[in-house]
């Protein structure tokens, strides 16, 4: 089977896709082994991380799944509906989605220009820490999501403004839901990974502008993936 090369923008996802076309069109057979890491990322030109990733996203999936010692392997009972299809399916609805858009375009903003304002040394310390607690944990969707979530949440706090600060803590529910979402369905990116280092940059160096501007494109690219994602699954 002809492997495609790999665009550095989305590299996980576009590993997933091929792994899992592999997996549908039966090159890769139910009950099959798939290939080791490191052959995965001969065939694909990438790095471990990003194959670990895309795996880590097929598991979730149940498409495959993997036993210390001995491998990775095509699911045996793969779950139907996501099997055939070319991710998994957003639980998060549209309304939840563009209600914590409006949420972060205006509350997250504002506590962005606060907090390149306020922040302290031990506010940059926080985040400091927070980033690597997210780098150590990319190829674990749910425990990244903690993170970033607490990322956010730092950011409120170095505001200074309480009332961000305590609205924020007060819907986590729906924000770490929101944030699972992404994470899981379009995968932790290396580039969503940069997102938060370089707000963390733009924050340390007191550009309230550089750091509003990247979380906004960011969000712009979230909302064409959702949209595409939303008619890829009418």
């Amino acid at each position: 089977m002809s492997i495609k090369s790999i665009q550095k923008n989305n590299i996980v996802n576009s590993v997933f896709e091929q792994m899992n076309e592999h997996i549908r069109s039966g090159y890769w057979e139910v009950g099959s082994k798939i290939p080791s890491e490191i052959q995965l990322c001969e065939m694909f030109q990438v790095s471990r991380v990003s194959v670990r990733s895309a795996i880590q996203k097929l598991r979730d999936m149940g498409i495959v799944t993997t036993h210390q010692g001995r491998g990775t392997f095509v699911a045996e009972v793969p779950n139907e509906f996501t099997f055939f299809d070319s991710g998994p399916i957003m639980r998060l609805s549209e309304k939840q989605f563009l209600d914590m858009m409006d949420f972060r375009l205006t509350v997250e903003l504002k506590c962005l220009e606060l907090a390149a304002q306020h922040a302290s040394d031990e506010d940059f310390q926080s985040l400091e820490n927070i980033l690597n607690t997210m780098i150590n944990n990319k190829n674990n969707y749910k425990k990244y999501t903690e993170a970033d979530f607490e990322f956010h949440l730092a950011i409120a706090k170095a505001s200074k403004n309480d009332v961000f600060y305590s609205v924020t803590k007060g819907i986590k529910e729906l924000y770490y839901f929101y944030l699972e979402e992404l994470n899981r369905v379009f995968g932790v990116t290396l580039e969503s990974i940069e997102v938060h280092i370089n707000i963390f940059r733009a924050l340390q160096n007191r550009n309230s502008d550089a750091a509003q501007e990247i979380i906004k494109e960011s969000m712009k690219e979230n909302v064409v993936k959702m949209k595409q994602h939303l008619s890829s699954n009418k």
